[in-house]
């Protein structure tokens, strides 16, 4: 079986944002999940990371898209759970072949307006679903529900559709991402900060400005195009229709 090359040294460039919590409670407000404007660099650590070989059919994103910029939030405590999740043993996107392909497409389509992607997850393994579902369940946790999910009781967001106990990114072909501006690296504004539970992160929502909606468009009408289907609930979650694993979910660590 081929494998993806090993023991390369490389400089993982991992966006940690230290952000605090937001002071008010409706969702038109939300803002403590990623602020617009704000600059890639401005509190970036860099991990020094070894690479492992991938099973067949998987990529490093960042070898395929080294312009883009990687806040893998599931690495980080800066989530809705507030730990890092299971499976994360580095900040690293981890990619089906195929739809890191096309998602280069859209990199490139972006950059030649001006922008970059920012990349939060994409392959997730099935362990941290798993640690998705035992947070659930644990009705005492609610440390970051002022920041993610002002308004929602935490035990409703798999019926709300915004955690899934089977979720397309562990099949290695769904991925979360934004826009920065590619000349200065600032965030651009969505409306609604990135895994954001509530109404103003919905696509189509009523809940943002004509501009904030128009950035959206401009994402999903690039992702569109290269075969990502995008999902109503979350503007940031997109899944490639013509996925190579459609019924297989992987578990092996993002490392």
């Amino acid at each position: 079986m081929k494998q993806h090359r090993t023991g390369k040294r490389l400089t993982v460039i991992m966006l940690l944002l230290i952000l605090g919590m937001t002071s008010g409670n409706t969702e038109s407000s939300a803002t403590a999940a990623g602020e617009p404007g704000q600059k890639a660099g401005a509190s970036a650590q860099q991990v020094s990371t070894q690479k492992k070989n991938l099973p067949n059919g998987f990529v490093y994103l960042d070898e395929i898209i080294p312009t883009a910029q990687y806040e893998i939030r599931y690495y980080s405590g800066n989530n809705f759970t507030g730990t890092r999740i299971d499976g994360y043993k580095a900040p690293l996107a981890i990619f089906s072949k195929t739809a890191a392909t096309a998602l280069k497409k859209v990199s490139d389509d972006l950059e030649r307006k001006g922008y970059i992607l920012r990349i939060y997850d994409a392959y997730r393994p099935q362990k941290a679903v798993n640690h998705f579902v035992r947070w659930s369940q644990d009705a005492g946790d609610i440390k970051m529900k002022l920041q993610y999910y002002p308004k929602l009781d935490k035990q409703n967001l798999f019926k709300l559709g915004f955690i899934a106990k089977k979720s397309g990114h562990s099949r290695g072909s769904t991925v979360d991402l934004s826009l920065a501006v590619k000349k200065t690296g600032a965030l651009v504004d969505m409306g609604s900060p990135y895994d954001f539970f509530g109404e103003i992160s919905y696509y189509n929502t009523s809940l943002v400005s004509a501009e904030q909606h128009a950035n959206r468009k401009l994402l999903k009408d690039a992702m569109v195009k290269h075969g990502f289907k995008p999902y109503s609930k979350e503007w940031w979650h997109f899944t490639l229709i013509k996925e190579p694993f459609p019924k297989q979910y992987f578990t092996f660590n993002v490392e």
